[in-house]
């Protein structure tokens, strides 16, 4: 199983200061010495973490897959095809949340998306969704022709963290169904959010074989405030890889 870090969480604590640092390009830099996969960033509308040039500078200086997480709005497909990132990652925003609440509704977004995404497909950028484990969800992400989704795992991480062990567990065998028909239907199965050092082992014992990647950020920069970031990715690592 893959492990794709999100930087966001370094850019937020260098925008409460609105200053240079922590930079999130120095840690993808880090992170892709301590053997991460893929680098994961999300470059929201408001910009109240990522900005562009951290953007075009991870895309410029990093060798791993870059992975950008962005609303399907115009301004962020103008961005996307410029930089031109390995994969786009199509997610839900809404500027009164904290984080990303929720999968996107592709199914309502049906007829845009599938005009929205043909640029991308034409320029070979892979194309994610970011979805919650639900069969409608995932047949109108196969049908507007993109190659993989990323199952929200929010819920899950809640129940654990909740320490409501049973609910997590049902929330796990919906993941892994959802994660198998999507596979079935030629789809790549990613995953995340909310994942954290205590509940990805559970989820990465019951997923592993049917979930190809994890994308975390917020427990890594977390823990690298206590034990550094180079260890934090490498810990991460261990429990995904193990």
């Amino acid at each position: 199983m893959r492990l794709g870090v999100n930087v966001d969480h370094v850019a937020t604590i260098r925008q409460a200061r609105r200053t240079f640092e922590p930079s999130p390009v120095f840690v993808a830099l880090i992170a892709q010495q301590a053997g991460a996969d893929q680098i994961t960033l999300h470059l929201r509308e408001d910009r109240r973490h990522i900005q562009d040039r951290d953007l075009e500078l991870i895309k410029e200086l990093i060798t791993i897959p870059v992975n950008l997480e962005m609303a399907p709005t115009e301004e962020m497909r103008e961005i996307a095809l410029r930089v031109k990132p390995d994969r786009i990652t199509l997610v839900p925003e809404r500027r009164e949340e904290i984080t990303t609440e929720g999968g996107l509704d592709v199914l309502s977004m049906r007829e845009y998306l599938k005009n929205y995404l043909k640029p991308f497909k034409e320029e070979g950028i892979e194309i994610s969704l970011f979805i919650e484990a639900q069969r409608e969800q995932i047949d109108a992400s196969a049908d507007v022709g993109a190659e993989a989704i990323e199952i929200h795992t929010g819920k899950y991480a809640n129940l654990w963290n909740e320490h409501k062990f049973e609910e997590a567990k049902r929330e796990l065998k919906k993941i892994k169904e959802a994660g198998i028909y999507a596979k079935g239907k030629g789809l790549r199965v990613y995953a995340g959010h909310g994942l954290t050092y205590h509940n990805v082992k559970d989820f990465v014992r019951e997923l592993k074989g049917i979930v190809e990647e994890l994308n975390i950020g917020h427990s890594i920069v977390a823990n690298s405030v206590i034990f550094g970031f180079e260890r934090a990715v490498k810990e991460m690592l261990n429990l995904i890889k193990s």
